[in-house]
């Protein structure tokens, strides 16, 4: 079991939401990758699911929902630039 959930970790930093559907880390620690990990491993498992139910690929299914998710985040947690670079919302 994970020490930290996700909406805690994101108000502390730690981790934020990237446009290719994923979580990234922004401050490294062992329990903010772990997080990530964990994370990315059911985005993944849906995405998949997603994609196969509507004949489209993996990546546009992730891409879609990463808009989505960089789109919904409150002010205040991280969200990766087009840059590649961390920001505040």
């Amino acid at each position: 079991m994970l020490a930290i959930d996700l909406e805690s970790a994101k108000r502390q930093g730690l981790v934020g939401e990237q446009s290719d559907g994923y979580l990234g880390t922004v401050r490294q620690s062992p329990e903010a990758a772990e997080l990530a990990r964990s994370v990315n491993q059911q985005r993944r498992q849906s995405y998949q699911d997603l994609a196969k139910r509507n004949g489209v690929s993996v990546d546009s299914v992730a891409t879609l929902a990463g808009r989505k998710l960089v789109d919904r985040a409150p002010a205040g947690e991280y969200v990766r630039n087009a840059a590649g670079q961390w920001q505040r919302k």
